[in-house]
């Protein structure tokens, strides 16, 4: 009977064959980047967290966005950071396990999130007599802790199905981790990790689809009140552009993981498998967060009182 246990220890991260003399200047950019991510995020999050005027229902998802972005950034940057500076590039059996875990739980609640704010949009500006009767505190607290807990239960049931393969290599073509570069070192398919793996893609193609149905019915809703139109500019369009920039990052790593091994550079293909930890956790702060006026004001009013 053949043992169903990997006697696998460590996995190469074989990524930085093409970057390793440029690592010195990689990593004073990459740990600026970090900083910066850090920075803007913590901005957000912490003026959301002491100004009471913003513990509404729409800065409350915004702060759990910038949470779960700092989340997903730890599950990368570090490694990658000391990598650099390292000249083997290996990863432990469970250190491999538990940074695809982190780095796609995050990108699942980054969707699971977006689709919460999307929906707290659609209450605020069509249904705006019943917001409050809608988006009650205990609500809101309901949603945001399923928003977290389904992506790491999904997560965690496909971890849990990959470690049950046996594998039979340690080659990951990659920066990172991930289950399903893992799931291809497996000594035979798995049809459990197949029916998961779909199964998660079809639960957040839904969220997309969601998402994008709301802002339909918002364009809609919004073409015939000036006061509604004004909303939408305010406060929809930063959360669509969220959205779509973690959309696209997203596909970007998904072209990777289907095309990057065979047709692209290997240049490129790190490049498009770090997308989605470069820039929405960027961006998604500083065009939603620092868009807000109430968010802008508040941290300009700290900064001023600082200078005196």
């Amino acid at each position: 009977m053949i043992d169903n246990v990997s006697e696998v220890t460590m996995f190469t991260l074989s990524g930085f064959n093409e970057i390793t003399n440029h690592r010195l200047i990689l990593f004073a950019v990459t740990s600026l980047c970090y900083s910066v991510i850090w920075l803007v995020n913590m901005a957000v999050i912490s003026t959301i967290i002491v100004d009471k005027s913003l513990h509404e229902p729409m800065y409350i998802f915004l702060c759990n966005l910038c949470i779960n972005g700092l989340y997903g950034t730890a599950g990368f940057y570090p490694k990658f950071l000391s990598d650099l500076l390292s000249h083997s590039h290996v990863i432990s059996y469970a250190g491999c396990f538990l940074q695809g875990f982190v780095i796609h739980s995050s990108l699942c609640a980054d969707f699971s999130i977006l689709a919460l704010m999307a929906y707290d949009r659609y209450v605020a500006i069509c249904r705006p007599l019943v917001y409050h009767t809608v988006m009650t505190k205990q609500r809101v607290c309901l949603s945001v802790f399923i928003s977290w807990l389904i992506p790491h239960y999904m997560l965690f049931m496909s971890t849990i199905s990959t470690l049950q393969t046996r594998l039979c290599g340690s080659h990951i073509p990659k920066l990172y981790c991930i289950n399903g570069l893992i799931g291809k070192l497996a000594c035979s398919a798995s049809l459990a990790n197949m029916v998961i793996a779909y199964f998660n893609y079809t639960f957040y193609f839904v969220h997309i689809v969601f998402i994008v149905c709301s802002y339909m019915h918002l364009l809609r809703k919004c073409a015939t009140s000036r006061e509604n139109k004004r909303k939408f500019m305010q406060t929809c369009m930063p959360h669509l552009f969220c959205l779509i920039t973690v959309v696209v990052s997203a596909l970007f790593d998904v072209l990777y993981m289907r095309l990057g091994t065979t047709l692209l550079s290997e240049s490129l293909q790190n490049f498009m498998s770090i997308v989605f930890l470069l820039i929405p956790p960027v961006i998604n702060p500083v065009m939603y967060g620092f868009n807000l006026s109430k968010i802008r004001n508040r941290i300009r009013t700290f900064i001023c009182s600082k200078r005196v």
